[in-house]
């Protein structure tokens, strides 16, 4: 056998699932055209990343014209950015299925190249999005149990791990852990109960959710990335998420439209990265400059959707349901 042949060139997917997966994007389609929702295309070849210390963008290098020799271009962790940009130049309503790319992430449910289904919604706020939301999980699976259930994130906190996650400090959350038999990783912070919560979220009650669709709204306000912060006593995040089976689908925002709130969150983002010894990234300047012309108000979602596909075929992987993950593409 020639060795500069791989003997690993066949697809993951079976032709049954690829052929699934060509019916979720008609559907998905056909759901959007019914609606009036336009179907745009933005790069996934960025001149800025995202800021979010939590999430690593893989990078290139441009070499050609147009653009100064050796200029650092960022393969978009998700069409967000650029989407907005379309939002206040007057494009109404919008959504895209599109490949995003994220590095560091791999195993069942992660490649770092994926497909994400991103939409905006002009006029809505996060509650008429989570029904848009569970509309299209009806028309795409084809069937409608009925309204999945709602929760706050405060509520399922409070009974899964009986301490309240918006009021309470390391020291409460870090008892909770041990009171539940949580591993704690080592290096967990002593000042920040962001870590702290999302140890205690994935370990005690992401594994309690039930069957089936649910959504989780009203994150902690220091998790609203690009949601809009509602002024409860404490405040909340007007964010979402979309669980199905108790695997995380989909992440909504009643968007943020205030651009010198979102050159706030991304100041802090960048101290957030130098604290952590991580790579810095730009802003996105053009972002910045379409909030300052103004944002409609607006609600959006970007929606996994090789997760949707997996529900669809009743996968066990990602690898199921893509033709080529990393390891053969």
């Amino acid at each position: 056998m020639d060795e500069t042949c791989p003997a690993d060139w066949r697809p993951t997917a079976s032709f049954d699932n690829l052929r699934r997966r060509a019916q979720v994007l008609a559907a998905i389609r056909a759901f959007f055209a019914a609606r009036g929702v336009l179907e745009v295309d933005t790069p996934a070849l960025c001149g800025a990343g995202t800021t979010d210390p939590a999430l690593a963008s893989l990078t290139t290098r441009y070499t050609g014209p147009g653009l100064p020799a050796g200029t650092r271009l960022f393969l978009q962790t998700s069409p967000e950015f650029a989407m907005k940009r379309l939002l206040a130049a007057g494009s109404g309503s919008i959504y895209q299925i599109c490949k995003a790319f994220r590095d560091h992430e791999r195993g069942g449910r992660h490649n770092p190249e994926f497909t994400l289904l991103e939409w905006y919604r002009i006029g809505f706020d996060h509650w008429q999005l989570m029904d848009e939301v569970e509309a299209l999980l009806a028309a795409v699976l084809g069937n409608d149990p009925g309204p999945a259930p709602r929760w706050s994130y405060r509520e399922l906190f409070l009974h899964h791990v009986a301490t309240d996650p918006l009021t309470c400090a390391v020291p409460a959350l870090a008892e909770g852990a041990v009171r539940l038999g949580v591993s704690v990783p080592a290096g967990m912070p002593d000042d920040d109960p962001d870590p702290w919560r999302d140890l205690l979220w994935t370990q005690v009650v992401e594994p309690r959710l039930p069957p089936g669709p649910a959504f989780v709204y009203d994150y902690p306000a220091s998790q609203a990335a690009l949601a809009r912060v509602r002024a409860d006593d404490p405040p909340v995040a007007e964010r979402f998420e979309l669980y199905l089976d108790g695997v995380e689908l989909a992440n909504g925002f009643h968007e943020l439209s205030d651009p010198a709130e979102q050159r706030a969150r991304f100041d802090r983002d960048a101290a957030r990265r130098s604290a952590a010894g991580l790579e810095p990234v730009p802003a996105d300047g053009h972002l910045l400059a379409a909030l300052d012309h103004g944002l409609p108000d607006c609600a959006g979602v970007a929606l996994g959707l090789d997760r949707l596909v997996m529900a669809a075929a009743a996968a066990p992987s990602i690898d199921a349901v893509v033709a080529f993950p990393v390891e053969r593409a």
